[in-house]
């Protein structure tokens, strides 16, 4: 098992009376490929909250790299090395395809604003590096020959593609995908199983996904985490996972 590039120990959210996670753990080794499943409910998005900075924990520690984000707000843990997809897709709609890359790949420019309000050598230079650099990215998601087109207009899959695109654009250790199949048909999964696949050996990232589709899960992660009632519940291979009394009852409930 490699070094953990994203780890968690014991975190823990409350809201007002209301124990929305408990003591959650999580050690993602670098290039790992985990799921984290439960019923609806159960506060998997609340984790990816916490990880990504939007809530702040209650309890507990996150770390990136072996580096702290507590008291770090998203866009630093972004520029850290941990970026997200939502479940609802927050493309920017009235932008082009390759517009929504080129912002994300602003995150890591040196130049000044000065440089680019009198638009020096520097900042052009690094301009068209962001405009080659947002084409290939475009390009991995066939994605290409759309870029002069709007966001919005693009179908549903592209658009959960392009959203993967954008986050990747940020350069990250670690990436979070917030129900990448959702809404998509069972061609379009199992062209995104390969695309995760290519994803993590092309850009050698650690990936952590929810997903309700449970054939994708099974068949795409080497581990998995299932939550219950913000509870984990188990932990491990799909096989030990799918297999474990407390999932099956989660999942199915009891006679």
């Amino acid at each position: 098992m490699s070094e953990a590039i994203l780890q968690a120990r014991g975190v823990s959210k409350s809201f007002g009376g209301l124990r929305a996670v408990s003591e959650f753990s999580l050690s993602l080794p670098a290039r790992g490929l985990h799921g984290l499943i439960g019923p609806n409910g159960a506060g998997k998005t609340t984790v990816f909250n916490l990880l990504t900075g939007v809530y702040h924990p209650s309890e507990g520690e996150i770390s990136l790299a072996g580096e702290s984000l507590l008291g770090l707000k998203p866009h630093k843990r972004a520029a850290a090395g941990l970026a997200r997809t939502f479940q609802n897709i927050r493309l920017f709609a009235e932008l082009s395809v390759l517009d929504n890359v080129r912002i994300a790949c602003h995150l890591r420019t040196t130049h000044s604003m000065g440089s680019a309000i009198l638009r020096l050598p520097k900042h052009r230079r690094e301009e068209r590096a962001i405009v080659r650099r947002s084409m290939e990215l475009l390009e991995v998601f066939d994605l290409a020959g759309r870029a002069s087109e709007d966001a919005r207009n693009l179908p549903y899959g592209d658009q959960r593609r392009l959203e993967i695109a954008r986050a990747l654009a940020t350069e990250p250790k670690c990436l979070l995908l917030d129900e990448p199949a959702a809404g998509m048909n069972p061609q379009e999964k199992v062209d995104l199983r390969k695309l995760i696949h290519q994803i993590r050996e092309r850009f050698g990232v650690a990936i952590l996904l929810i997903e309700h589709d449970m054939g994708v899960v099974m068949n795409l992660c080497e581990r998995i985490t299932v939550l219950n009632f913000g509870q984990t519940i188990a932990a491990g291979t799909p096989e030990h996972v799918q297999s474990d009394p407390k999932v099956i009852e989660a999942y199915l409930g009891t006679e």
